[in-house]
């Protein structure tokens, strides 16, 4: 798992909150609400810099890859199965994120942040539909049921320290999304849509940066 140190830089740069250390981030402890400034020792206040039309389609790509916890081909992939589909490109993007298996379970409230998700789903604690699912980056369908496996529901400690502690926090999941808390597992309603994702993301700045 990235260190709070390293995640706290990542939103620096970015210039925003990226929520990469889940609640915390919504806390007085977030390192953005302390320091007003890029990482560096001589490192600059935010928006002290014009940015050129690339420079704000680089840093709005960076900044999702970032937050989804993605490499370049990999979301890449994702960007060329969206442009595919009928509509409008950075919505289907946007849409094909947040079904990554990392992600929804973030949402459901059964993980701190997306980090810490893909441990669990690498590590071979989430199972979709009553089958093992180790893969991350998985997109979940429609009535799709992301559960915890028997062995996983058995440890009562890492279910006390980790998923009930953030299954008690008052974040609301997404319309899209149906959390059973007391099963400890969540049910895909439907497809994500633009409005159902609150972040500040200006999606269309990386249809133009790879439309080039």
């Amino acid at each position: 798992m990235a260190s709070e140190l390293a995640a706290c830089r990542l939103c620096r740069q970015a210039e925003e909150k990226l929520f990469l250390k889940g609640s915390r981030c919504r806390t007085a402890k977030c390192a953005m609400e302390k320091r007003s400034t890029l990482p560096g020792q001589h490192g600059r206040r935010f928006g002290g810099k014009k940015l050129s039309e690339y420079g704000k389609q680089l840093r709005e790509k960076q900044k999702i890859k970032i937050m989804y916890g993605m490499r370049e081909r990999q979301f890449r992939r994702f960007f060329d199965i969206a442009s595919k589909q009928k509509g409008v490109t950075g919505e289907h993007l946007l849409s094909l994120l947040e079904r990554r298996l990392d992600n929804v379970l973030f949402r459901l409230k059964m993980a701190f942040s997306r980090d810490q998700a893909r441990q669990m789903v690498v590590h071979g604690h989430v199972t979709i539909n009553g089958k093992r699912v180790d893969s991350p980056s998985y997109i979940v369908k429609e009535q799709d049921v992301i559960a915890l496996t028997a062995q996983t529901l058995g440890r009562k400690e890492f279910l006390q320290n980790v998923i009930d502690k953030r299954l008690a926090m008052g974040i609301k999941v997404p319309e899209w999304l149906e959390l059973q808390k007391d099963d400890r597992k969540g049910v895909v309603l439907r497809l994500p849509i633009r409005s159902d994702i609150v972040v500040p993301i200006e999606e269309h700045l990386v249809v133009e940066l790879y439309s080039k």
